[in-house]
């Protein structure tokens, strides 16, 4: 995912735009975006369901959005969904032109039981993962060498190398020269040349020391793919089984899909998950609820603590966690904290702790130049307005 698509900057947050150009449905759904009931009573995924006014979000301005939503047919949008206080609330899916991880797009109806790709938001999950692996012993600190805990790269080791620690990956700054700017059909992008090597932790760690460790920003899924490698070396078990045992199974997560790359033949850490809109509201859930799930501590509730607290400071007045976004908006003058994880092509999820709401947002804006726009405005304009503190 490029900087500069990391469109929720806050003077789109902070401007209020309007929802218009939103995808028309893909069927026929509740006129105001009412969740759908299994015959037990439970929503999507297990979910249990409220209505806006039982959970203090105003149900006309749901209905709006709803309405709005339908309306709309030239944005690109997939499925937005909302949960307050742990129920769902809003559920809305449509018919759109998606492009699954390195294959042609092609038109998809989606709905409750099909996947989306998180692309970047892919990131946020291995922060989560590395936080159990922390928690559980199998990585003694995040303040590590890299290079010491993968033993099979120390022919690349240097002084400076030497100095980039776990912390560093965890909030891209390692130092290590990397370059998301230019397209991904371009092959001179960085992530293009991780993606295809046959090693791509050697190709990461191969990369020359333009900043000394820990000084620098700089937008990085290679980082991402580092801490899958020291995750695999740590637990002896590839990512995606790592992930499968320790944090999708435990909440209810069994559709789940990982692109691999295609020499090297393990999962792509930094973009390459799929799983159902409202499994991925989920982890949003878990991350409201400081890493707790059906009461079980899933995630050290340190780890959630650190993970979406500011830990560097990062583009468009934002800060960044480890691997998670953080900034606010201004509703009703008055300022709303929230924690995201951004995704290529409109993948949002936002997570407001003063509120105990979070919204998952799905698209396919590949490469446009406001892919995450629909997304704060619906944010701002609709869902953060709703909400009664």
């Amino acid at each position: 995912m490029r900087p500069h698509s990391l469109s929720i900057a806050l003077a789109i947050l902070l401007s209020g735009m309007t929802t218009a150009g939103l995808s028309g449905p893909a069927a026929a759904q509740s006129t105001c975006g009412a969740p759908g009931r299994s015959a037990s009573g439970t929503g999507t995924s297990g979910w249990p369901v409220a209505a806006p006014d039982d959970v203090g979000l105003d149900q006309q301005s749901l209905c709006t959005l709803a309405q709005k939503l339908d309306a709309a047919k030239e944005d690109n949008v997939h499925a937005v969904l909302i949960a307050r206080h742990g129920k769902l609330v809003f559920e809305r899916y449509f018919t759109g032109s998606d492009s699954h991880w390195g294959q042609p797009a092609k038109d998809i109806a989606f709905g409750p039981d099909v996947p989306h790709d998180l692309r970047s938001i892919s990131k946020s999950v291995v922060s989560l993962l590395v936080g159990i692996a922390v928690g559980k012993g199998w990585v003694a600190s995040i303040d590590q060498p890299v290079l010491a805990l993968l033993p099979d790269y120390a022919d690349l080791s240097s002084p400076q190398k030497q100095g980039i620690t776990l912390r560093h990956l965890l909030t891209m700054s390692p130092g290590l020269a990397w370059s998301e700017q230019l397209p991904y059909s371009d092959l001179r992008n960085s992530e293009n040349g991780m993606d295809m090597a046959k090693d791509p932790c050697r190709y990461v760690l191969e990369q020359p020391v333009a900043h000394d460790p820990g000084t620098v920003w700089t937008y990085s899924g290679g980082t991402t793919g580092l801490l899958a490698c020291v995750l695999r070396q740590a637990t002896g078990k590839p990512l995606d089984e790592f992930a499968r045992e320790t944090l999708f199974e435990p909440l209810g997560i069994t559709k789940v899909e990982w692109a691999r790359y295609p020499q090297a033949g393990e999962p792509v850490a930094a973009s390459g998950l799929r799983l159902l809109p409202a499994d991925t509201l989920k982890l949003g859930q878990l991350v409201l609820d400081k890493g707790a799930w059906n009461g079980k501590q899933i995630v050290p509730a340190e780890w959630i603590e650190m993970a979406t607290a500011p830990q560097i400071n990062a583009p468009n007045a934002m800060f960044y966690g480890f691997q998670f976004w953080l900034g606010r908006s201004l509703v009703d003058h008055r300022s709303v904290e929230w924690i995201a994880g951004f995704g290529y092509g409109g993948q949002r999820l936002f997570i407001v702790p003063s509120l105990d709401l979070t919204m998952m947002v799905h698209a396919g804006r590949y490469g446009g130049p406001d892919e995450g726009g629909f997304a704060a405005a619906i944010l701002n304009r609709y869902v953060l307005p709703a909400a009664r503190p």
